[in-house]
């Protein structure tokens, strides 16, 4: 028994100094490649002032050469990143091409300098995933290591752009299988998230944080509590409404008998006609609205209408959609914060920035169904204060969108209501949800005792009509 004992002990301490020394490793490596992308693209959004004419003139050149150079060199590189490393661990054991790392830091870089409506954390996932599986084929690491190693990628890419270590981590394990948290994952995906943020501050990334106890009092009360029941069930018909128009503007766009360059081009063009209408606000990564929404200042937005959240989807869905690079979580923060907002002016306007912050992670939570990783990034993005109607509302959202998301690869481990019938194992899009057949004999049931009264109704008063007939 002891000799057992013993035996399982030292295989347990072989495994995490083993995890801890790789998913360090991979931390530093990451965060270092990552830090690199976000200086890149900092220099190029600078470098916009130079330009004589505005920038998203070069939108419909940005986005053909884009398409141009992920066809070309690293047709993996397509889309918004995240989507990408979820197909390729559960479909190929975590293989990626490693010339997506190149061709992604440039197409994302001239997307998002052009005024591309997309985000940097996908490109963050992808290229620390890259990097992650070349050095498991350099090192000659098993299938399953190589895959423990891409989930450590996807956790240390989103940890290093967005500062957030510890939703990072959670991030990484929880967006492959909805439903299920890979616990074996946890250890390596925590280390090398902290390694990766570590590594990009020491390295000069400067991350923002909204603090909003200092000016919003987030206390325990019922009416604040019933006001975000209702702004997760509104979050969740949000996040169900940016899924359903991001997946059909791309299936719609696919379908158009063009060349992809003409489509990427004529693209563009739309996109800077919607610009020229509308404004640039809806353009590139948005943060500046994002923080307006979060101000204690009333006046930051006043200028902001009320249909923000509608236009950056739309910008959003129209960019990736004719082969824009780059990811999709930011532009959702900045539907999330807009349409919270909005929600905080319709519920009184005394709790706008708190609506506003609720809306940044809920609508993350039901978009990408990660309602645990959303509300761990509610607490290090604004405070322990908020973290109750942060999870109350990122769970409430989560469940209402339904059994969907804008990754099409998670694999679907639960269903959402046990009122349905849902094909679990598959992958989410192949999702096939309809009601039991017990519940639609129950429903049935329903409709025929309504109908059986509404007729014993109508005869009863056809009767007293007669009578009263009679009586006359």
């Amino acid at each position: 028994m002891i000799r057992k004992h013993v035996t399982e002990q030292t295989a347990i301490f072989f495994s995490v100094t083993k995890w801890v020394v790789l998913s360090s490793f991979v931390g530093v490596m990451i965060g270092g490649i990552v830090t690199l992308f976000l200086k890149v693209l900092q220099l190029a959004e600078s470098g916009r002032s130079l330009l004589p004419f505005e920038y998203y003139y070069l939108l419909p050149f940005a986005l053909l050469l884009t398409v141009w150079a992920v066809r070309t060199f690293a047709p993996s590189a397509e889309g918004h990143g995240t989507e990408k490393v979820i197909e390729a661990v559960h479909k190929r054991e975590g293989k990626i091409d490693i010339s997506v790392i190149p061709v992604k830091l440039f197409a994302t870089v001239m997307t998002i300098f052009a005024g591309g409506s997309v985000g940097k954390e996908g490109p963050g996932a992808q290229i620390g995933a890259g990097a992650a599986s070349w050095l498991s084929d350099l090192l000659k690491f098993s299938k399953e290591d190589r895959k423990k190693l891409v989930i450590c990628g996807i956790s240390a890419g989103f940890a290093s752009v967005f500062g957030t270590p510890i939703a990072g981590a959670i991030f990484g394990v929880e967006v492959l299988i909805i439903g299920v948290i890979l616990y074996d994952m946890l250890l390596p995906s925590f280390i090398a998230g902290f390694a990766a943020f570590t590594t990009a501050q020491f390295l000069g990334i400067e991350y923002t944080y909204f603090d909003i106890r200092f000016y919003q009092s987030v206390s325990l009360d019922l009416p604040l509590i019933l006001q975000v029941v209702a702004a997760g069930l509104f979050f969740g018909f949000i996040s169900d409404l940016v899924v359903t128009l991001v997946g059909n503007t791309h299936r719609y766009i696919k379908k158009i008998p063009l060349h992809p360059y003409i489509v990427a081009f004529g693209g563009g063009v739309v996109l800077v006609v919607l610009t020229l209408i509308f404004g640039e606000r809806y353009l590139g990564l948005g943060l500046e609205t994002i923080k307006d929404t979060l101000s204690p200042d009333p006046y930051s937005c006043e200028d902001l209408p009320w249909y923000a959240f509608l236009l950056k989807t739309l910008f959003t869905s129209l960019t990736l959609g004719v082969g824009g690079s780059g990811g999709i979580i930011t532009p959702i923060f900045y539907i999330g914060a807009t349409s919270g907002h909005l929600f905080g002016q319709l519920a009184g306007g005394e709790h706008i920035a708190l609506f506003a912050a609720l809306g940044f992670i809920s609508v993350v939570a039901g978009s990408t169904n990660t309602p645990i990783a959303a509300t761990i990034m509610a607490v290090e993005l604004f405070g322990l204060e908020i973290a109750h109607y942060a999870a109350l509302s990122a769970v409430i959202s989560f469940l209402t969108t339904g059994h969907r998301s804008v990754f099409a690869s998670q694999i679907l481990a639960m269903k959402k209501s046990e009122i349905l019938e849902v094909k679990v194992g598959e992958v989410i899009e192949n999702a096939d949800v309809d009601l039991e057949d017990e519940k639609i004999g129950r429903i049935k049931d329903i409709k025929e005792r309504l109908k059986r009264k509404r007729e014993k109704l109508k005869e009863r008063r056809a009767r007293s009509v007669t009578l009263k007939r009679e009586d006359k």
